[in-house]
């Protein structure tokens, strides 16, 4: 076994835990971060025995948790990444579309990730060169060929700080997008937008954000199946990109036009 396979074994028993905790640990009473962005008491049990058992099993590696557990260690130590609980509104909801994602990084590149969706039992893996698969399954992202026979997930609307400033750009790529495809879903968890998108459920994702939280598990995954994730520019995703955008190669000049024309027209509109 090499090193990313065992990495790759650690991260699984680490999903282990974090689905067991989700499938156990009463919601309890939620708790509003900022305006309309909620942390459950699910989110912080996660994270917390995830940290402890990663802590224990590698503790040479950094550890970065979205409920502000961790270090902020990207571009150069390898460093864990975890979103204990990504969809937490949908989960208050009682809505199935919510998981736990758990990505590692190196060099601001995602290496190896895992995300279980618990509440329907599916679970994505990748480490980089060894294949994406779900369960034991190996996967593959589709190849539409055109932007019009595409099924695209977009990025929740913005809440919290700055969130009019912020959905502008959203907005803008709603409206811009919706005319040129076949369908557009919003489904709240951007590692439910990238585990489907390996799948091949659906045709591209796109997020105008990158938390690493969010992304690192769900971008190696894409990656291993065939997918180009990639920046507003058309440069390679790292964790320093501003937009996360992932499809099959065919489609990425058609979504990079339309990411133009969305920020053209927020940008314009911020100065009107």
């Amino acid at each position: 076994m090499n090193q990313l396979d065992t990495l790759l074994a650690v991260a699984h028993e680490a999903i282990d835990i974090a689905v067991e905790t989700i499938m156990s640990t009463p919601p309890g009473e939620a708790r509003e971060k900022e305006e309309r962005d909620f942390v459950s008491e699910v989110d912080l049990a996660v994270e917390r025995e995830v940290r402890r058992f990663l802590e224990r099993r590698t503790p040479h590696l950094a550890f970065l948790g979205e409920e502000g557990t961790g270090e902020v260690v990207l571009n150069s130590k390898n460093t864990w990444a975890l979103d204990p609980l990504d969809g937490t509104s949908n989960f208050l909801h009682g809505i199935p579309l919510c998981g736990v994602s758990l990505g590692l990084i190196s060099e601001g590149r995602p290496i190896v990730g895992v995300i279980a969706l618990p509440f329907l039992n599916e679970r994505y893996s990748a480490a980089e060169g060894h294949g994406s698969f779900v369960g034991t399954r190996k996967i593959a992202v589709t190849r539409p060929g055109r932007l019009s026979n595409a099924i695209v997930s977009i990025g929740d609307y913005a809440v919290g700080s700055k969130s009019e400033e912020k959905n502008r750009a959203r907005l803008a790529l709603s409206r811009f997008l919706a005319p040129k495809v076949e369908r557009v879903r919003m489904f709240g968890s951007a590692a439910v937008d990238l585990a489907w998108l390996s799948a091949g459920r659906t045709d591209a994702s796109i997020a105008l954000g990158n938390k690493p939280w969010d992304m690192a598990a769900g971008v190696v995954i894409a990656r291993e199946a065939g997918a180009a994730v990639f920046d507003r520019d058309g440069s390679d995703h790292t964790t320093n990109s501003r937009v996360t955008a992932a499809s099959s190669k065919e489609l990425v000049g058609p979504i990079l036009e339309v990411l133009s024309e969305t920020y053209r027209e927020a940008e314009s509109s911020a100065t009107s």
